[in-house]
């Protein structure tokens, strides 16, 4: 090999170690960085949660983006019909207005938690500041309300990284997702049918079921839901918070 080559081949080698040292660099560990462990590596560590194996027949539905007005009214008065639970997952910034609505879905065993304070993504375009911002201010306009902070988050559109998890675990919160064959895409507005036949073909034990109280479709969301609640207790379900439905497994810890 003649000298040329050889110098040639040293400044690759030492590039390659440069490269390898910016990787692993703790001041770009984390930053902006891709998700990069896997659902079961969350999934048995706790830190995130799909869905739940139990035995149980019982399921957690789940309502992002209210409270709303008139929706979330409508829902809850047929969770009471039925004497289901439910989860509510909320924007900070209709946490004030809707005060009322938060409050009664607290007194009548439903469960309240953490979905940002403006539903921006948690994409790698977002730095941990602004992540951080985010959910405290809506920790602190439900602290208002309901007087403590709620376990639970579910980051907007379900971009969750690295940095969000370990960000929502140091303030308190489990990160919260739904079961892959249960999101009902009810924001389309695909119409009431595929709504139903969403969850009752793919139902199973311990689902996490997606839906929400505040979009365009709510009108079919409500109709579809009015549908479910009777169809999936005539299958046997019970209807529980998602809380609830974690403490049926001892393999998933809520964050403390």
């Amino acid at each position: 090999m003649n000298n040329y080559s050889s110098r040639k081949e040293r400044r690759i080698q030492l590039l390659s170690m440069l490269l390898i040292v910016l990787i692993s660099s703790p001041l770009l560990a984390g930053f902006n960085s891709p998700v990069v462990k896997d659902r079961p590596f969350y999934e048995k560590t706790g830190q995130i949660v799909w869905d739940v194996h139990t035995e149980e027949k019982k399921i957690a539905f789940t309502f992002d983006d209210g409270p709303d007005p008139k929706a979330t009214k409508e829902i809850l008065d047929l969770l009471k019909k039925y004497n289901a639970k439910a989860t509510f997952f909320v924007l900070g910034s209709k946490v004030e207005q809707n005060a009322e609505l938060i409050k009664r879905e607290l007194a009548e065993g439903h469960e309240v938690a953490n979905h940002t304070y403006s539903h921006i993504y948690f994409d790698k375009s977002v730095n941990t500041e602004k992540m951080r911002e985010e959910i405290v201010k809506t920790q602190q306009a439900l602290e208002e309300v309901i007087g403590f902070q709620p376990k639970l988050f579910r980051p907007p559109g379900g971009y969750y990284n690295e940095r969000s998890v370990n960000l929502a675990k140091h303030l308190g919160y489990t990160t919260i997702l739904w079961s892959w064959h249960q999101d009902t895409n009810d924001w389309r507005r695909p119409g009431v049918d595929k709504i139903v036949n969403k969850v009752l073909k793919n139902v199973r034990n311990g689902d996490i079921i997606l839906m929400h109280d505040y979009n365009p479709g709510t009108d079919q969301t409500v109709k579809a839901f009015s549908i479910l609640l009777p169809a999936l207790i005539d299958r046997g379900f019970q209807f529980v918070t998602v809380s609830e439905l974690i403490q049926s497994t001892k393999s998933i810890p809520i964050n403390k």
